[in-house]
């Protein structure tokens, strides 16, 4: 099979669950009497994408002394697309920001079975795409917001690093650094490959190509342009992004933050999003253990080392950190390659596990985004 031919049927998966998702969300807006086209598109964040999209930045909060919510928080390549397309069709911020989450979905899903398959076969592939799918936060990559761009960059960079492509690979770090803050973990596990692959060129005796230092160079120069405008343009070089990420309540604590959350909700009756969020997150820990017991290749294991760490050791909107760990598709190479065994071996049992996913994603989704009116 062909990767265009595989891409396609990666697609038509991760469609189909998509569209399942959406669905479910649309019935359960319509019984409460709201549009869902509008939830989607017009939902927290994305409120914010799409004002620098129409006006540029410039947009600044003011809460409290302590809480300033500036929109130099929110990273350009995504807005720089939404404006894009309300530039040359008539559709409206929410709906162009759909349009390029929709599309971005779309190309990340063909880029993770192009890893998936490489690495374990065509079969794992598509397990992968369709474990991304139904993910208890999978709604988002549905929504208007940047993930799924970011998932769509740092895949297809992982392709080009597995394949040796080291100038697409560094092009596509850059602007996966574009995309998010936490799109540095391409650039890293860019780097990492790099450095690697030097060493091992070099044990050899050999020369390295002038394309793996372009790449290597290539990758940070995305997310650092970006931290350092943001930086001059507030009077602060090196640190301004930073206290803009301060001022909104995120910053790197090395996880204290999170800690004292989760003590917290450990002793406190709260909402059904917080202890949902702290069971994701230790999953997450669990199916990184996992990728490194299986020896995953290195620029997996440190473009979602990075994400996990970003997600662990930041304080500040703990609901917001299943959403941050999204585009962390490789911890789900472990289930994915258990659940393809398990298919074999089993179909019925991995049916039933497939439909159970499906049902939490899609009732869990529909909850988010319709009734819990919790930050995503």
């Amino acid at each position: 099979m062909s990767l265009l031919t595989a891409s396609g049927v990666a697609l038509g998966v991760f469609a189909l669950a998509r569209s399942a998702g959406i669905a479910v969300l649309a019935l359960a807006a319509w019984a409460r009497e709201e549009q869902p086209l509008a939830l989607l598109g017009r939902s927290w964040d994305s409120v914010w994408y799409q004002g620098i999209a129409a006006h540029g930045y410039g947009r600044t909060l003011y809460f409290e002394p302590a809480v300033i919510h500036s929109d130099l928080a929110f990273f350009p390549l995504y807005p720089a697309l939404v404006r894009i397309v309300t530039a040359v069709t008539p559709l409206g911020g929410g709906a162009a920001g759909l349009l390029v989450s929709w599309a971005a979905a779309g190309i990340a899903a063909c880029g993770i079975h192009a890893v998936g398959t490489r690495l374990y076969g065509p079969g794992v592939g598509t397990t992968l795409v369709v474990l991304w799918g139904l993910l208890p936060h999978s709604v988002v990559l549905s929504m208007a917001y940047t993930e799924p761009v970011l998932t769509a960059f740092a895949a297809w960079s992982l392709y080009a690093v597995l394949t040796g492509n080291w100038l697409w690979a560094g092009g596509l770090a850059a602007l996966a650094g574009l995309s998010r803050p936490n799109g540095i973990a391409v650039a890293a596990a860019v780097l990492a490959a790099a450095v690697c692959e030097a060493y091992r060129i070099h044990r050899r005796h050999g020369r390295c190509s002038p394309g793996l230092w372009a790449g290597a160079a290539l990758a940070p120069l995305g997310w650092t342009a970006y931290v350092l405008w943001v930086g001059r343009r507030t009077g602060d070089l090196l640190g301004g992004y930073f206290e803009v990420q301060r001022l909104w309540g995120s910053r790197f604590d090395l996880g204290r933050g999170s800690l004292h959350f989760a003590r917290g909700l450990l002793v406190q009756s709260t909402r059904l999003v917080f202890p949902m969020a702290l069971l994701i997150m230790a999953a997450a820990v669990l199916l990184y253990a996992l990728l490194v017991v299986d020896r995953a290749p290195l620029p997996l294991l440190v473009y979602s080392g990075v994400l996990l760490l970003i997600a662990l050791g930041g304080s500040g909107f703990f609901e917001s950190k299943p959403r941050f760990l999204l585009p962390a598709f490789p911890l789900l190479v472990p289930p994915a390659r258990a659940l393809v065994r398990t298919a074999r071996a089993r179909p019925w049992h991995a049916t039933v596990v497939v439909c159970g996913l499906a049902g939490l994603s899609f009732g869990y989704g529909a909850y988010l985004v319709v009734i819990a009116h919790t930050p995503l």
